[in-house]
């Protein structure tokens, strides 16, 4: 394990680019920033509360918090507001270059008690509609390889949701710490985020726990894949670490915009 980026504040939300960069936000001390080559530009400032990123096939990216925003060179234009929801969470970019996104309805910043909320589903006509309802606090999202399984962390529940067909069923629960961000590999194994666990835990298809990755005196928020190259988000900063298999690769978003 190696640590990148040292920095204060709530890392979350890591995205490499088609560059082989990556992008992540600071959730408490805000913005949206960019490793490449030992050094950290910044992409966006100020803008706190990002739970999720996805890079958009038009060059920008499309950014949680307080709404849904698409981002081009600092100049942020809203996506998506919803009536009652305090702010959005984590991302994912389906095949077809669909946005799902989790809907908070409560401020964890505030340490209000959690409502039951929903992931919704940004369509490439900027059409709306919920794709799984009265999850306690959603969080990371990711499709198995056949784009047919949307997971869904169920952050206050410390456990991971499946959604099929229409159909939701719980998918693995976590032995320690919550469900945080999740990350899918090629041979449809789960990477989740345990943050106050201090670790990651991957879990096979089947939802078997295979193997956990400690970080010890961390709160590990969320992880992304490059190739083999796991990139992992703390609240001390940026931590990298070579795996035994390769990541599945998330999609560019073509929502309009």
């Amino acid at each position: 394990m190696q640590k990148l980026y040292n920095a204060t504040g709530l890392l979350e939300a890591p995205r490499v680019d088609s560059r082989g960069r990556v992008l992540f936000s600071n959730v408490t001390e805000g913005g949206v920033y960019r490793w490449a080559d030992g050094s950290v530009q910044t992409v966006l400032s100020a803008r706190r509360g990002i739970g999720g990123i996805a890079v958009h096939a038009d060059g920008g990216l499309v950014v949680t918090g307080r709404d849904v925003c698409y981002v081009h060179a600092g100049v942020e234009q809203t996506l998506l507001t919803l009536d009652g929801a305090t702010g959005f969470n984590d991302v994912t970019v389906g095949p077809d270059g669909v946005v799902y996104v989790g809907v908070l309805r409560h401020r964890p910043m505030r340490g209000e008690p959690v409502v039951p909320s929903e992931v919704v589903r940004i369509g490439l006509d900027g059409s709306v509609a919920d794709v799984v309802t009265g999850v306690h606090w959603p969080n990371g999202l990711g499709f198995a390889p056949d784009g047919q399984t949307l997971y869904v962390c169920e952050y206050a529940e410390s456990r991971v949701l499946a959604v099929r067909d229409g159909r939701t069923s719980v998918f693995a629960t976590a032995a320690i710490g919550e469900c945080d961000g999740l990350a899918v590999d090629a041979d449809g194994g789960v990477w989740v985020a345990l943050g106050s666990g201090g670790a990651i835990a991957r879990f096979a298809p089947t939802g078997q726990l295979l193997d956990t990755i400690e970080l010890p005196g961390t709160f590990v928020s969320s992880l992304a894949f490059s190739g083999t190259v796991l990139y992992i988000t703390t609240n001390s900063g940026l931590f990298t670490t070579v795996v035994d298999t390769t990541g599945s690769a998330v999609p560019p978003a073509r929502i309009p915009h």
